[in-house]
């Protein structure tokens, strides 16, 4: 089976916002054996909505529009839709009731704009919304499926998983599409491929064939594998001994065997080690103890990070000799150890983590160019430091120093 995605929003076709919808839905289609062959996003006009449904209703057995179900005039997908299938709009009197109960909970009337959200495809079924006020609508034409769901995902995605569950699964049928995404990280795309494509044809004329792809992503290279199988056991056994052999054959370049992020990965060793670290970071800004804070339970592991940009900080908050700084520069092997064990000794940290470099795009000398970064790692009787260059624009070389960093502790704490 195959299925279209229509996400409707104006504002996602600016700079500031980013349809995540869509990955959703394909990933739970993909899993019942449902194809997506096309996803767009759209804005909240009513012809041009028209014009994909009717493209939609010639290539796809599912259609699901995200978005436009809101109670205002530029919400327009429940016009848009029922104006192309010819199928009036009707008042839903329990989708009415749900709503005025739901603002009165607040203590208020319901406003008669959000009325609006109670009209739905005479025929449909009703989906409903127990995280806002926009009900979702199934629509059957011709055995094709139409659903219209809220945008925000908070509200989409209970919606979705029920519809899947209730009625895609058993009107698909098919075998599905189970992912896994390995990460490495410290070494080039080239080199990666060199050590897996061996492995990738083998898998190729397996019973159970794997589909595999490369991706180079900032910081590090995703390998994605892709089983098609009747259940997802079966695609799970699959998956677990393809991840092990691309394990053994990578060694600690892999980090995450499930899609984790590295901050996930370094905070969970951190965790179960009952250990404490604290970060002291120069061209990165506090862009490490921002990712390993963006973890929610990190206070468990975090104790503190301090930004000394300038060699004055580097001196009073963490205790860098002045003399080796004029000698070997605040960009140095010296210097970026001494950080990481200042931090430590002043946290009273288990371990230390030092950043200094040169993100540019001025400062850079022949001796030490612009993406020149030490990253250093201090802990109890030893240190570990690095110099290292990373190519691309200020906030590249940012990222590049911060994922440098947490690898390295990564790897300090599985060697440990």
């Amino acid at each position: 089976m195959r299925a279209e995605i229509i996400a409707v929003g104006s504002e996602m076709l600016t700079p500031d916002r980013v349809d995540t919808n869509s990955l959703f839905i394909t990933e739970r289609l993909n899993e019942i054996g449902v194809e997506v062959i096309a996803k767009t996003i759209a804005a909240d006009d009513r012809e041009v909505l028209a014009g994909l449904l009717r493209l939609a209703l010639t290539r796809a057995d599912v259609i699901v529009f995200t978005g436009g179900l809101g109670p205002t005039a530029d919400d327009v997908t429940r016009e848009a839709v029922a104006e192309t299938l010819g199928v009036p709009l009707d008042e839903d009197p329990a989708t009415i009731e749900r709503l005025e109960q739901r603002f009165a909970r607040r203590g208020l009337k319901m406003p008669v704009i959000n009325r609006r959200q109670a009209l739905v495809l005479r025929g449909a079924e009703v989906i409903a919304n127990d995280k806002g006020t926009a009900p979702g609508v199934l629509f059957e034409r011709e055995g094709r499926l139409i659903a219209l769901l809220p945008g925000p995902p908070r509200e989409m995605k209970p919606m979705f998983e029920g519809l899947v569950r209730r009625r895609l699964a058993r009107f698909a049928g098919g075998v599905g599409v189970f992912r896994r995404v390995l990460k490495t990280t410290g070494r080039p795309e080239s080199q990666i491929e060199e050590v897996v494509q061996p492995i990738y044809a083998r898998w190729a004329s397996a019973p159970t064939p794997i589909e595999t792809t490369i991706l180079a992503t900032p910081g590090q290279i995703e390998l994605h594998l892709a089983v098609r199988a009747e259940d997802a056991e079966r695609a799970r056994v699959v998956l677990d001994a393809a991840t092990d052999e691309i394990a053994a054959a990578l060694g600690p370049t892999l980090f995450a065997r499930d899609n984790r992020r590295l901050e996930e990965i370094v905070g969970e060793l951190l965790r179960e080690r009952a250990l404490w670290i604290a970060t002291a970071e120069s061209c990165t800004g506090g862009l490490l103890a921002s990712r390993l804070t963006d973890v929610p339970g990190s206070s468990d592991y975090v104790e503190r990070g301090v930004v000394c940009y300038s060699d004055r900080a580097k001196t009073e908050l963490l205790g860098v000799p002045e003399e080796m700084i004029r000698e070997h520069g605040a960009v140095s092997e010296p210097v970026g150890l001494a950080m990481a064990r200042g931090i430590r000794e002043r946290a009273r940290t288990d371990l230390g983590v030092g950043i200094s470099g040169i993100a540019g795009p001025a400062g850079g000398t022949p001796a030490k160019p612009v993406g020149t970064v030490v990253v250093a790692l201090a802990w109890a009787g030893g240190g570990r430091v690095r110099t290292l260059w990373f190519p691309g624009d200020r906030e590249q070389v940012k990222f590049h120093a911060s994922q440098a960093a947490l690898d390295m502790v990564r790897r300090h704490l599985i060697d440990a």
